[in-house]
């Protein structure tokens, strides 16, 4: 069961940088770059429940089921992954404002992904990991509270820059605008880096292949999307964007 678990991370990992580099060319049309060519679409609302929840729903019947439902290091770090994919997937949705659509097909991988890594993370933490692993000392070791602490920093830059987002417009408001405040005045894509940091703490704290994949994975969807966004708002705000060195998606770096 390992060797297939193993097996598994590295067929996750292999595809994540394959979608790395294939994101480069093509743009993922959803959000800003919503088109009808990626087929029939949904509610923007709707899509985003229909491919955020399967990951919550599925970690909770995996936690659930196994015999370390209660263990207290593994409750914790239950806890925090659910406390992401709960605001992603009950409330993130019904913040948005507008009435754009998402397309099926969008929906389709984003839910096959979230599904494969509530397996990767679920499996690895109530199935797989010696039992032995994620003691209650656990929780005073560097790797939790380092680990928890970039997660933390980042679930709030990227709840606070979401809402950055959600307000740029007033009611009635039609115009598009260059965020500012917070982290997008080091970044124009500062809710895919706190995104980013998340899953690196989360890596971290679990200290596991799992999280490692994951985090890999969230870097390799958000880095090549956060090129897009730089370079339309290159087009749309470039005389804006002069002399403030924003960078894409980490600060002083890329």
């Amino acid at each position: 069961m390992v060797e297939c678990f193993n097996n598994f991370l590295l067929i996750m990992a292999t595809v994540a940088l394959v979608v790395f580099f294939a994101l480069f060319f093509v743009t993922a049309g959803y959000g800003k770059f919503s088109t009808s060519k990626w087929g029939p679409s949904v509610n923007n609302k709707v899509g985003w429940v229909i491919m955020e929840s399967p990951v919550f729903i599925l970690m909770t019947v995996l936690w659930a089921m196994s015999g370390r439902s209660f263990q207290p290091t593994l409750l914790v770090i239950f806890i925090i992954f659910q406390l992401h994919y709960f605001q992603r997937s009950f409330i993130f949705p019904f913040l948005l404002k507008g009435k754009s659509r998402m397309p099926l097909s969008i929906v389709a991988m984003g839910a096959t992904f979230n599904t494969l890594n509530a397996l990767m993370q679920g499996g690895w933490l109530f199935y797989i990991s010696p039992s032995e692993r994620y003691s209650a000392e656990w929780l005073m070791g560097w790797q939790f509270i380092a680990g928890l602490a970039i997660f933390i920093t980042g679930f709030a830059i990227n709840l606070h820059s979401d809402h950055i987002i959600r307000n740029l417009r007033k009611p009635g408001d039609t115009r598009h605008y260059l965020p500012k405040g917070g982290m997008y005045d080091y970044v124009t894509s500062a809710n895919y880096f706190g995104e980013i940091l998340e899953w690196t703490g989360f890596a971290i704290l679990t200290w596991s292949a799992a999280g490692a994949v994951f985090a890999l994975w969230t870097f390799a969807n958000l880095v090549p999307r956060a090129n897009t966004i730089y370079k339309k708002y290159k087009v749309e705000f470039g005389e804006q964007m002069e002399g403030r060195n924003l960078k894409r998606v980490i600060p002083f770096i890329y």
